[in-house]
This record gives C-alpha cells, sequence and structure tokens, in this order.
C-alpha cells in the first residue's frame, strides 16, 4: 500500500482517484471530488468543495467556505480567499442539464483572490493580478492588475509581493517591499530583471 504524504483530517472526504501532492494539508469537512489533481505544500481550509477534476497546482492556499469547480485550473501560489466562489456555467438553469458546457477557468501563478469574490467562468487571472474582496470578475484580467467593485474594474496594478505600484513619468515603478523593479508599457506591467 503506497503511503500517504499529505494530511486529511478525519472529516475531510477525499473521492477515489484524486492525485494530491506531498505537504499538502486537507482541513476540517472539506470534500475533493473524483479525479482532481493537487500539488504539493497546498492548504485546504474547513469546508471547502473541491469539483471533479479540478486542478491545483503547488503551494495554493484555499481558505474557508470556498467552492471550486469543475473547469477551474490554479496555478501555483495561488490565494483563494474565504468564502470567494468561482461557477462554471454562463447559464446555469436548475432542469437545463449544462454539464458538458462547462467553461474553463484559469488562475496564473502568484494570484490572489479575495474574501467573497465570485469570479464568473470563462475567464483568464493573470499572473499575480489581485482580486479585491467582494469582486465581482466578469471579463478577463490582466496579469499584475488590481481588480474591485460589482462587476470588476481595474484599479491600479500589484506586485509579485502584493503592494500597490506606483508608476513615475518613465512608466518604472519599485516594490517598496521586494525592492524589485516594474515597467508599465502599452497597458501593461512586466517585472524588470536585474541584469
Amino acid at each position: 500500500m503506497e503511503k500517504k504524504e499529505y494530511f486529511a483530517h478525519e472529516t475531510a472526504i477525499i473521492d477515489q482517484g484524486c492525485d494530491i501532492g506531498k505537504g499538502t494539508k486537507i482541513w476540517h469537512f472539506s470534500h475533493v471530488m473524483s479525479e482532481c489533481k493537487i500539488g504539493e505544500n497546498c492548504n485546504i481550509g474547513q469546508n471547502v468543495v473541491i469539483s471533479p477534476e479540478v486542478v491545483l497546482g503547488n503551494n495554493v492556499k484555499v481558505q474557508n467556505n470556498v467552492s471550486i469547480y469543475t473547469g477551474v485550473v490554479c496555478e501555483d501560489d495561488v490565494f483563494l480567499g474565504p468564502s470567494m466562489v468561482f461557477t462554471n456555467v454562463i447559464n446555469p438553469r436548475s432542469a437545463v442539464n449544462r454539464k458538458n458546457q462547462y467553461a474553463k477557468t484559469i488562475v496564473r501563478k502568484g494570484a490572489s483572490i479575495g474574501a467573497n469574490a465570485t469570479i464568473v467562468c470563462g475567464n483568464e487571472i493573470g499572473e499575480f493580478a489581485f482580486i479585491g474582496a467582494g469582486a465581482v470578475v466578469i471579463k478577463e484580467v490582466l496579469p499584475f492588475a488590481l481588480v474591485v467593485g460589482n462587476p470588476a474594474r481595474q484599479a491600479g496594478w500589484m506586485s509579485e509581493f502584493g503592494h500597490r505600484l506606483n508608476f513615475n513619468e518613465d512608466g518604472i515603478a519599485v516594490c517598496p517591499e521586494s525592492k524589485e523593479k516594474y515597467e508599465l508599457k502599452n497597458k501593461k506591467v512586466t517585472k524588470i530583471l536585474s541584469k
């Protein structure tokens, strides 16, 4: 019998066919449904539902009361805040079966989604984007973008360390914590790699 290299609380339910990485922790009353792939060193909080075939990368943090539906892919280092939710069908109806119409939602590396935010399916959340608490995302979010409100609107840019970036007249900003530099050009932000 293969040794389990992750922790699951005794009240957690893990269905058949799941691949769960080393060092991952799954807490009270959470349900990981069939054929999910969860990376290493993830933390799945209390009362989380992870629907069939969801993919989570390494070091993904899922806070309490989160629903992650089929069609969602979260890359490494994603943060999902308390009670945030994904959808997977654009026009759900109780009496109409649309399981063959699930739309894919991708959350790129390092993105953070705040508490009680809703991500409408079929949208991509860019690398290191920051979705404010309670935001309702109905379209693509650019890498490093800060979006807030309902519907979510871009309110600025964020560094990899989660600090607001203030760009000078040359389009350069410095993260106050990491001291890394970023460039804003043609409405896109890129990190300037040190030489």
